[in-house]
């Protein structure tokens, strides 16, 4: 194992609190496992973080691990690695078949890729992958509606957003690189208020904000307009956090969806010319379930 491999896997360990043991060395195939050292139980939250922070290691490490260990390849031996008695690469199979096509005697392979057991009550979402109900409902209580393998939303995600405004009107002038049309000017206004439990200091003050953003006023751009109406309903737009310009707490903050709050000066001051800025701004807010 080099010196990086042994210290990516000390920090883990180091960061849960755990050792991890190699055993049942068959047929090219590694059993790792890992052993708390405290007495008490884990959340669920925490055994799954334990479980995501080992897999990726051993998936990219998976052919050091063999040659530490000196395993010999026979023919037609799997070369797969294993974590906790499963294969990793059948962790990643992002092409589960559904029950219908699955055969009856794979079924008793099959796992749920949060608890690494076998099925209890299997759920598959839109992108395919497959949970135990229970798991999933653990997961999404904790990130919201979110595939915990692919990240695709499955569900209606409602943000922290606090109560206010939106508004937008139309003016004639054009914007840098969209000479062809007008401008859509967008108000936001978001009242001061008191933090609720959704908020990092819960019964605490935050200071409300006005903000002003512009499109252009072609068909992209009232595509755009509509998802951010959409994205500003489902409480997206804004959050209750620390200022990255201020570094002061408790203040209303955009919350990952770029806006262009000036009409000039490029990307460098948030504004135009920027040809791939409204292809972005949908992506980001497709990552939000808005599309």
């Amino acid at each position: 194992m080099t010196t990086s491999c042994n210290k990516e896997v000390d920090r883990i360990k180091a960061g849960f609190n755990v050792e991890t043991k190699e055993s049942d060395i068959s047929q090219g195939k590694v059993g790792v496992k890992t052993l708390h050292k405290q007495v008490e139980g884990h959340s669920f939250m925490k055994d799954c973080s334990l479980k995501s922070a080992f897999q990726p290691y051993w998936m990219t490490h998976c052919d050091l691990l063999m040659k530490t260990n000196n395993i010999s390849q026979s023919e037609g031996a799997s070369n797969e690695p294993m974590l906790n008695g499963q294969s990793a690469n059948r962790m990643h199979n992002t092409d589960r078949p559904t029950d219908s096509e699955t055969r009856s005697g794979d079924q008793k392979d099959e796992r749920c890729p949060i608890c690494l057991d076998p099925f209890k009550n299997k759920k598959q979402l839109k992108c395919k992958h497959e949970f135990c109900k229970d798991c999933l409902r653990q997961a999404q209580e904790a990130t919201g509606p979110i595939c915990p393998v692919c990240r695709v939303v499955f569900g209606k995600i409602i943000g922290d957003q606090p109560d206010g405004r939106m508004s937008d009107y139309t003016m004639p002038s054009f914007l840098p690189g969209f000479s062809d049309c007008g401008t859509i000017v967008i108000n936001y206004e978001i009242q001061s208020g008191i933090q609720t439990e959704k908020h990092p200091n819960p019964g605490w003050p935050y200071s409300g904000i006005h903000r002003r953003a512009y499109l252009p006023n072609n068909k992209e751009g009232n595509e755009v307009l509509q998802l951010l109406k959409r994205a500003f309903q489902q409480r997206l737009i804004f959050t209750v956090g620390t200022s990255r310009t201020t570094g002061i707490e408790g203040q209303v903050t955009w919350n990952d969806i770029h806006h262009k709050t000036s009409m000039f000066g490029g990307p460098d001051r948030f504004g135009y010319p920027d040809p791939k800025y409204l292809s972005r701004v949908k992506e980001e807010l497709k990552a939000k379930g808005i599309e």
